[in-house]
């Protein structure tokens, strides 16, 4: 059976990508920051008859909570398939401007969007190097798009200003791509996948279902040997290509 640890994984885009990735047999490790709530998740999944899943505490800005959650899935499996970076934060205050965020708020939304994800994936890198096809999906968002950001013709240019996500964003598809790059001669497939305008906690109900979200999710985790790899795709944004441009 294979098996995929999923960062930020109690609620919102990353409960519905773990319920999706049961449906489909593979093991969930459920990564969550707050105990009761990943318990919780990890119980509702249970209930529904998914009983491939664990529940994983896990803080991706400490480096002790990382290793100590290294261990724990080691101890129980030799190797890791998918690697999901869903974990985030927006990092500020409305309305995030350049101006007026505090550097505080940058760092913030930094050690978890980009910091946190790298210390998670370089943490587990030697678990998945063991899979036959593994893959690495780090959460994303047109909002994180260098091209779109500053395209007077986007739909979202005069709304979609926030300065600390989406700079946070912005790093973490560059190091989706120096991560796909230094991969290229192996069987990883690492992309970047905004799931598009989500109804969660995060935008304050804003937005379409999570199912779909997750969808666009699992298709790029799970994708075949001649899958993209080092690409950013949203495809709300872009429907016929699914591509655009960072």
């Amino acid at each position: 059976m294979k098996s995929v640890l999923i960062t930020g994984g109690n609620k919102g885009i990353g409960f519905a990508t773990a319920k999706l990735l049961l449906q489909k047999g593979y093991y969930v490790y459920l990564g969550s920051r707050n105990t009761q709530n990943g318990a919780i998740a990890v119980e509702k999944l249970k209930s529904e008859g998914l009983t491939h899943v664990a529940y994983i505490s896990i803080d991706i800005t400490d480096n002790n909570s990382v290793k100590t959650v290294f261990k724990e899935i080691a101890n129980k499996t030799d190797v890791l398939d998918i690697l999901i970076n869903n974990a985030g934060i927006n990092g500020g205050n409305e309305p995030y401007t350049a101006l007026e965020a505090k550097p505080e708020e940058f760092q913030a939304a930094f050690d978890v969007n980009v910091i946190g994800a790298s210390r998670v994936t370089q943490t587990f890198i030697g678990l998945l190097k063991k899979s036959k096809e593994p893959r690495i999906v780090n959460l994303s968002t047109s909002v994180g798009s260098l091209a779109l950001q500053s395209d007077p013709n986007w739909p979202a240019y005069e709304y979609a200003k926030y300065a600390v996500y989406a700079a946070s964003k912005a790093a973490l598809n560059m190091y989706t791509i120096h991560l796909a790059y230094e991969l290229r001669d192996t069987n990883f497939k690492v992309n970047a996948v905004c799931p598009g305008l989500t109804a969660t906690d995060f935008t304050f109900g804003n937005g379409g279902n999570v199912e779909t979200a997750a969808r666009r999710v699992v298709k790029y985790a799970t994708i075949g040997k001649d899958g993209p790899t080092g690409k950013f795709f949203s495809e709300e944004t872009n429907p016929e290509t699914e591509l655009i441009a960072w």
